[in-house]
């Protein structure tokens, strides 16, 4: 059926199946539009207030531009604010908040003479010329006598050193000092172009010493995990391990804070102003063992050189991992809510009921999911290839389509898992999408970190990729990076030979989605086949078993005798004993045969078992409609899921024209029609196209099932209205209703099951339909359950009614109002003042002391009179009489309804209950 509904959405399949191509266009759009704008000033290189072809790029362009000759900035350190400079147990003087606190930095080593003595170069003092100097207006100069001392910031270094924010106002700059002799100063002139204006502030360096680099390691970790840059308060500027460093040979540590990096987001692995660091200690080192002369400078730094790439918007590193990760996972709300869409509405149990089993089922949608994403997929990797997305382009097509046709099977797979858990469309639907944005996001935020992270732990990452959402990242961001590396170093991308390389996680991810692949469709399949799912030596057991004590019949207690005690009526007796001679005849042709169905649900949290039905026996031949009464809750829906294999019986079993309830249910299935309570149709489909399908499903084929469905169609007044080729969703109630009876009777079944056909219909509707079902009966046995008398007495050969689980009496009709019908009313209209004379009368004459009267009303009134007592000839005498003493108007006399047997029986029935 989800091939034959989905054919009716081929437009919006095919819209699912080509949005990548649909997004792919759009955002090629977008680079157009966007690329176009870039060439306009000030964006264009080379141009600048207005006017282009000057030589130098302005820093707006120096993020893309070519920069001919960049500015000369100084390497600067990075220095803590001073609120957030560290005051600890170390210090010897404390420090508040509100003064310069010195910037401490953290030493140790083996030999700590030389540690110390080590710590006391790294800061060389600024020169007398320099400390002579107020103020600097040739900055050139100026910034060049800042390789010879220790220059910081506690501003972030830019991505693109076009500008160095330390020296610009929106930064303080400091010169860190043994001793501050400098008071602060303004920094202002012209350098290449650019303005500089900055407050120049003297900082003082102090060394400490530490025991070891654990002390070390502990006090530069607590200043990292401060929190937000306003509580910070234990930051270190740097820390110096000098290990085994002599004469001989220079060895060490370097730390620095990486929190600044963090508060900022920037990635806590950045890199914050090192090179200075590095060049403090290297020029330490030279002062001591080689003079004060001896020093290595570090007058300028640079990024690595770049190449003049004009400012243009780049997909392929817009569209990273997590934008392909999004996109792929998208099918999933889509399937998940196909899946739950025909639980919801009860489609899936309308085809089960007509034969369907869970394996074709499982097989077609199955087939037509992965259809719809290989399309998906297909469309999304040609498109990409096409716009020039080098993770299509420069991998393996095999790695790609290999990794792609995993990836997709396994979505399939687990929105057949998560449906099991819905049974509502607009929460799976949520939940899904939920799933989808969710574990992108995480991927990119949570899992790209331990993934670049070579020291975490490998089995840990793998644990995490159990969840499909962060294996299909990970995949994606392994042919992301094999794709840049090859963009940007001219080499292949992703190859069968590099599966092999340990920093490669495609080969394991490939494994854990094929695993997980397997197992979650065996689990998804047990899952959603139910509780039903169990070895057929199982099933022959429970329906073969002996009674439990629970099921044993009803007790009296009286005194300290048991007194068993048979509650069947003289009806419902002589149906078990025919059942009894049935089955020892061996004669079930054309028969319908229950035995002895018992159905037990166990009960929950101290709660005793529900016996829903107790032991029915009922015998049915062809050409009969039996009608089943009771209230709600009497367990006629468990009967009825018993009889069409939904339910599997506790005890007992029913033959079907000699098949047996246990071991043939598919021959069964082919020979029974179900119309459900409720109408369980496609509101996308026709009724022909329903009609259609159950048909094949009772296996008509070719002509014989063109045939069957116009008959069908004209059987219910649906052909020539023209109705039969349109929507069911333009169907109203009457016609819906007669649809869900045309479907239970095509190909001609043998047994038809109808669960309250006629509910919620108008009196024409439900007039059609009686004479719908009796024409059918002749040809098949109908068991009926419904709630109205009139449709009892207008359709049933047979009655039945079932309370508690039990039959309490069976018989025509007639037989159970003859039976159980125990008064006739008479109905006499008279003028309002003969009211009291024919009250008087009938009850003298008819039934002294028995008859009652139970309605009057200007001059109408009613009398029920004891049937037995009262014979219609006495009725008729009383009648006559009446007529001598005063005018009758009108009369008439009526025996009980089948309504008045069924409140009767129901009361006995509580009755029992009640004293048993």
């Amino acid at each position: 059926m989800l091939w034959c509904s989905q054919r009716r959405n081929a437009k919006t399949n095919a819209a699912i199946a080509a949005f990548p191509a649909l997004l792919c266009v759009l955002l090629v759009s977008i680079q157009h539009v966007v690329d176009s704008e870039l060439e306009r000033p000030p964006w264009r290189c080379g141009c600048a207030g207005g006017e282009c072809g000057i030589q130098h790029s302005t820093p707006v362009q120096a993020v893309s531009c070519a920069v001919p000759v960049p500015p000369r900035w100084p390497a600067l350190v990075q220095v803590p604010d001073p609120e957030a400079r560290a005051r600890t147990r170390l210090h010897r003087l404390p420090c508040n908040a509100s003064e310069n606190c010195p910037a401490t930095v953290l030493l140790t080593g083996q030999n700590r003479q030389l540690a110390e003595v080590l710590g006391s170069l790294l800061f060389p003092p600024v020169p007398v010329q320099y400390a002579k100097v107020p103020d600097a207006s040739n900055s050139s100069d100026y910034l060049d006598e800042f390789s010879s001392v220790v220059p910081g910031s506690n501003s972030l270094p830019a991505h693109v050193l076009f500008i160095e924010p330390g020296l610009v106002p929106q930064g303080a700059f400091y010169v860190l000092q043994p001793q501050c002799l400098l008071d602060s100063r303004n920094i202002s002139g012209n350098l290449d172009g650019i303005p500089l204006e900055s407050e120049m502030q003297c900082v003082q360096a102090l060394p400490l010493w530490c025991d070891n680099s654990s002390v070390i390691n502990h006090h530069m970790f607590k200043g990292y995990k401060g929190g937000n840059k306003r509580r910070r308060s234990n930051e270190f500027l740097a820390g110096y391990d000098f290990l085994d460093t002599s004469k001989r040979r220079f060895h060490v540590y370097v730390w620095y804070n990486s929190s600044f990096s963090r508060d900022n987001g920037h990635h806590t692995m950045t890199v914050l102003r090192v090179a200075r660091l590095v060049n403090m200690a290297s020029t330490a080192y030279l002062n001591l063992f080689g003079g004060q002369n001896v020093e290595m400078r570090l007058e300028y730094l640079k990024e690595m050189p770049k190449a003049a790439t004009p400012m243009r918007l780049d997909l392929t590193t817009l569209l990273d991992a997590l934008f392909f990760t999004w996109t792929v996972q998208l099918l999933l709300p889509v399937i998940l809510a196909y899946l739950v869409y025909e639980k919801e509405q009860r489609l899936r149990l309308m085809m089960k009921m007509h034969g369907l089993k869970d394996a074709p089922y499982w097989l077609i949608s199955y087939a037509y999911f992965l259809s719809l994403s290989t399309a998906y997929m297909m469309f999304f990797m040609i498109s990409g290839f096409a716009i020039g997305l080098d993770i299509f382009r420069l991998n393996s097509y095999i790695i790609q389509s290999l990794f792609y046709f995993i990836c997709i099977n396994l979505q399939i797979v687990l929105a057949f898992l998560l449906a099991s858990f819905f049974s509502s469309v607009k929460i799976a639907t949520v939940i899904g999408y939920i799933y989808v944005f969710g574990s992108s996001l995480l991927g990119e935020a949570l899992l790209k970190i331990f993934i670049e992270d070579a020291t975490f732990p490998r089995m840990w990452l793998v644990i995490m990729e159990l969840v499909p959402g962060f294996s299909l990242y990970r995949g994606i961001y392994e042919l992301s990076e094999y794709a840049a590396a090859g963009r940007n170093m001219g080499k292949p991308g992703m190859r069968w030979a590099d599966l092999n390389n340990p920093v490669n996680g495609m080969k394991d991810v490939l494994i854990l989605m094929s695993t997980e692949w397997i197992i979650l469709l065996l689990v998804a399949f047990l899952l959603d086949h139910g509780p039903t799912w169990q070895p057929l030596f199982l099933f022959g057991i429970l329906s073969t078993k002996h009674s439990s004590p629970s099921e044993k019949p009803n007790k009296l207690k009286r005194g300290s005798m048991r007194v068993h005690v048979d509650m069947a009526k003289p009806d419902v007796f002589q149906e078990r004993k025919l059942v009894k001679r049935l089955l020892k005849d061996m004669d079930m042709r054309n028969m319908i045969i229950c035995h002895n169905l018992k159905k037990v649900y166990p009960g929950k949290n101290g709660n005793p078992d529900k016996h829903a039905v107790r032991g029915l026996s009922l015998a049915l031949r062809k050409g009969q409609c039996f009608g089943m009464l009771g209230p709600n809750g009497a367990g006629k829906t468990s009967f009825i899921n018993m009889m069409i294999g939904l339910l599997i019986p506790t005890y007992g079993t029913a033959y079907i024209h000699g098949m047996d309830l246990r071991t043939d249910m598919n021959e069964i299935y082919a020979n029974i029609g179900v119309c459900p309570q409720h109408d369980l149709l496609w509101e996308t489909l026709t009724g022909r196209e329903h009609l259609m399908f159950y048909g094949r499903m009772k296996n008509l084929t070719g002509a014989a099932l063109t045939q069957a469905v116009e008959d069908s169609l004209k059987s219910v007044n649906l052909f020539h209205s023209g109705f039969g080729d349109k929507s069911v969703s333009k169907y109203s109630g009457g016609m819906k209703r007669r649809l869900s009876v045309a479907i239970a009777l095509i190909g001609n079944p043998k047994v038809v099951y109808m669960d309250e056909p006629s509910t919620g219909l108008d009196s024409r509707s439900r007039n059609d339909l009686w004479s719908i079902i009796k024409r059918a009966k002749k040809d098949c046995t109908i068991i009926l359950t419904t709630h109205s008398m009139e449709e009892a007495e207008e359709l049933c050969d047979r009655v039945g009614i079932f309370i508690n689980g039990n039959f309490h009496c069976i018989g025509t009709p007639n037989e159970l109002k003859a039976r159980y019908g125990g008064a006739r009313v008479l109905t006499i209209t008279t003028a309002p003042e003969h009211e009291a004379a024919a009250e008087r009368l009938v009850v003298r004459q008819l039934s002294p002391g028995r008859a009652a009267r139970i309605y009057g009303v200007s001059g109408t009134q009613k009398f029920a009179v004891p049937r037995r007592e009262v014979s219609l000839g006495r009725v008729f005498g009383a009648v006559e009489a009446a007529r001598r003493a005063f005018p009758v108007l009108g009369w008439g006399v009526a025996d009980a309804t089948l309504e008045d047997v069924f409140v009767r029986v129901a009361k006995e029935a509580r009755a029992f209950d009640v004293l048993s």
